[in-house]
């Protein structure tokens, strides 16, 4: 019985602890005073806490002393905090808690933008959707093209949105504009998007009515977001008909860097299949990309990426003025980026966002006689600030400047005396931007750009304003309205003549429903133009006078469906776009419809995965309806219009493994069924003898285009 005293002790001690704690209870209930079960109470900076009953009470015991934090929060509403002294006896608390409307995110702006990223329960558009939509070819913008608002534009490849050209069509890596995002082109021969989807963990493409931060853009703006830290150490190896790759991805805990070289030389390819052009030099890049990643703290990366690539072609393309004497064309293109950014958030609400990018393009250009020599660097730094004022406002200011540099110089003849043209234009740019959550229902998005360009000695200010409005549980309406501003292209600038910012204000109107894995999307804009470029003369080459006196309008109708949920393994969507625009622009004599804006625009694409034979098999099938052109020998400009462009593609990847490695087997064919699509019409400067004038079509350099490739992956294993 000698342990009877130690064992008495020992209770005495138990006891007198448990006396020691203090008793914390009470309850949480919300704005109406209905009881929330399930509401997380806790002394902040310990583990001492409890959840709500029920009837929303809580109850627990602390052996914490003095002052203390109290936090209650709840998924969907405001955490709430209260200080108290657990040296005095506790009463009984009580809390209300408000709805946070960012948190529950019932409603969001989505009018004109098609968006897919790690963050989106309602992704349209990723990178696998990139590589294994049939036709695209791996090519982000042709992929982009399969989506409302797009025309399809066979002879350059580059996006047109929504009546707008192609130079009002922007693209942003990670909020920065990238200068040239496409492959070097001549007339006739389509271009690519420069860099590789398998970079990019998030896509928005916006066709109207985007955010305040971005400016620069008439018509649409497409919104690329780098992948963060990779998950595990890689080589990857491609082996195609047309080039090759090589890649080298190391990952460490908090650091990860990788490299990559490229070669691509369609002469084998072109001298299997027949080519419509007379090709002397066959398409040739040399290209290689470095990307560093660096996680610095928890909430903080830094990305660094960088990629050089040197292409060469040379073709003999036939002259409708000159048919027996065809011009030879040669172009070289040398294209260096860097892109570097970091990101961090501090003080648990605040994240700021910084970068820089710098370009380099060069472009060498023979075209018969005449030699083109075009230089251009571009630097984009930009800060961005994102932080909540209150519970129901976030707040997105930032600033950014643009430095460009472009030279160029044409020579008519080897004896003739040589033109130079020079731009040196700096833009600078402030904005402003809130999302206001009004309810559960309804978030306004006001927002204000300033912009200054010291090349015109101009100032412009663009207002913007978006609402969005939930209705039942699956759908919304949008409306956005804004004015967008843009500097004249080097080719108008490089005159040296006093011009303005061009301008556009959108009109958007929009309802979505997501329900499940589908997507429905219709979607009306109007869109108006102002202080255009326009000059007097049908070549910019001729003219005298270059102004801003141009304008024009677009308006139309989308249809957008996706549905992943209906067919087993499989994934299809609908895509159809009604446009009506007019312009007068460049040299255009009348206000008419642009070559490159068709009526109608069709997209129907389909993907199956075929798991007994693991194979991804995708099929897209294309219509535009008939584009316009000027026929001189009839009356009236741009009156007639093309034959309607059809398109069936096919592509099929096969999953494997070589020697334990992941492997696919991709085979690809565009145009399979070999429609005779035709992109417009040139015509002679002069009529022949009976009076007409002479006409040669633009079509594609081949009927179809094929490609198979050998993807090897070696997996060093996840950190």
């Amino acid at each position: 019985m000698k342990s009877a005293p130690l064992l008495l002790l020992l209770l005495l001690f138990i006891g007198s602890q448990s006396f020691a704690q203090a008793l914390v209870q009470g309850s949480v209930k919300d704005a109406t005073g209905q009881p929330i079960p399930g509401a997380n109470v806790v002394l902040k900076g310990a583990y001492d806490g409890a959840s709500t009953d029920g009837t929303g009470a809580f109850r627990f015991s602390t052996k914490l002393k003095g002052a203390q934090t109290l936090a209650v929060s709840f998924l969907g509403y405001a955490t709430v905090e209260k200080e108290i002294n657990l040296d005095q006896p506790q009463r009984s608390l009580s809390f209300t808690l408000k709805p946070d409307y960012r948190q529950l995110q019932a409603v969001q702006i989505s009018a004109g933008a098609f968006e897919a990223s790690d963050e989106k329960r309602a992704a349209l558009l990723n990178s696998r959707d990139i590589v294994t939509t049939a036709g695209a070819s791996a090519d982000i913008m042709a992929a982009i093209n399969t989506l409302p608002g797009t025309q399809k534009v066979g002879e350059e490849g580059k996006l047109f949105v929504r009546g707008g050209d192609s130079y009002e069509a922007k693209t942003f890596i990670d909020g920065l504009q990238v200068a040239n995002p496409y492959t070097a082109i001549i007339p006739d021969v389509p271009s690519r998007g420069r860099f590789s989807p398998f970079l990019f963990s998030g896509m928005a493409f916006s066709s109207g009515g985007y955010s305040a931060e971005f400016g620069q853009a008439l018509s649409s703006a497409l919104l690329l977001q780098s992948q963060d830290l990779p998950e595990e150490s890689q080589t990857g190896i491609s082996l195609m008909t047309i080039g090759g790759n090589l890649s080298r991805t190391k990952r460490w805990t908090n650091t990860s860097l990788a490299v990559s070289a490229e070669y691509t030389n369609l002469a084998p390819y072109m001298n299997l299949v027949p080519q419509r052009q007379s090709w002397q030099h066959m398409p040739e890049t040399k290209a290689g990309s470095l990307v560093f990643r660096q996680k610095t703290s928890p909430t903080g990366m830094l990305k660094l990426y960088g990629t050089y690539a040197s292409s060469h072609f040379a073709v003999t393309q036939p002259d409708v003025n000159h048919p027996e004497k065809p011009v030879p064309v040669d172009l070289r293109n040398q294209n260096l980026f860097l892109n570097s950014t970091y990101e961090k958030t501090f003080k648990e609400h605040w994240t700021l966002q910084t970068g820089m990018t710098f370009t380099h393009t060069q472009d060498h250009i023979a075209a018969g006689e005449a030699l083109v020599t075009a230089n251009q660097n571009t630097w984009n730094g930009k800060a961005v600030l994102i932080g909540d004022i209150s519970r129901s406002v976030t707040l997105r200011t930032g600033l950014e400047t643009q430095l460009r540099g472009y030279r160029q110089t044409y020579l008519e003849n080897p004896i003739s005396a040589a033109r130079k043209g020079m731009v040196d234009e700096q833009n600078v740019a402030g904005f402003a931007e809130a999302d206001v959550y009004l309810g559960d229902k309804l978030v306004a998005r006001p927002g204000l750009r300033w912009e200054r360009s010291f090349f015109l000695a101009k100032n412009a200010l663009s207002p913007r304003l978006a609402l969005a409005y939930k209705v039942g549980k699956e759908g919304q309406f949008y409306f956005a309205y804004g004015h967008f501003y843009q500097t004249p292209e080097n080719d108008y600038l490089k005159y040296h003549t006093p011009l303005n910012f061009e301008k556009a204000t959108h009109y958007i109107l929009n309802y979505q429903r997501t329900f499940g894995k589908r997507t429905l999307r219709v979607e009306g804009y109007y869109k108006q133009y102002r202080h255009l470029i326009r000059y007097n003369a049908t070549n910019l080459i001729d003219a005298t006078e270059i102004t801003n006196g141009g304008h024009g309008y677009a308006r139309g109708v989308e249809f957008f469906f996706r549905d992943q949920e209906s067919i087993k393994l499989g994934d299809y969507w609908i895509s159809y776009s009604l446009l009506d625009t007019k312009r007068l622009y460049k040299g255009f004599p009348v206000a008419a419809r642009p070559s490159f804006a068709s009526t109608h625009n069709l997209n129907l694409v389909y993907k199956q995965m075929v798991n007994p034979i693991k194979t991804y098999v995708g099929t897209t099938f294309s219509y535009t309806s008939g584009r316009p052109y000027h026929n001189p020998n009839l009356e009236g400009f741009q009156r007639s219009r093309t034959k309607h462009y059809l398109d069936l593609s096919l592509s099929a990847s096969y999953l494997t493994s070589f020697k334990g490695h992941s492997t696919i087997v991709h085979v690809a064919c565009n145009n399979l069924l070999g429609f005779n699509n035709v992109f417009g019409y040139r015509y002679a400067t002069t009529p022949n003898a009976e009076g007409q004038f002479d006409r040669q079509p633009v079509v594609p350099g081949a009927k179809r285009f094929a490609l198979l490739a050998l993807l090897i992956s070696i997996n060093d294993g996840k950190k």
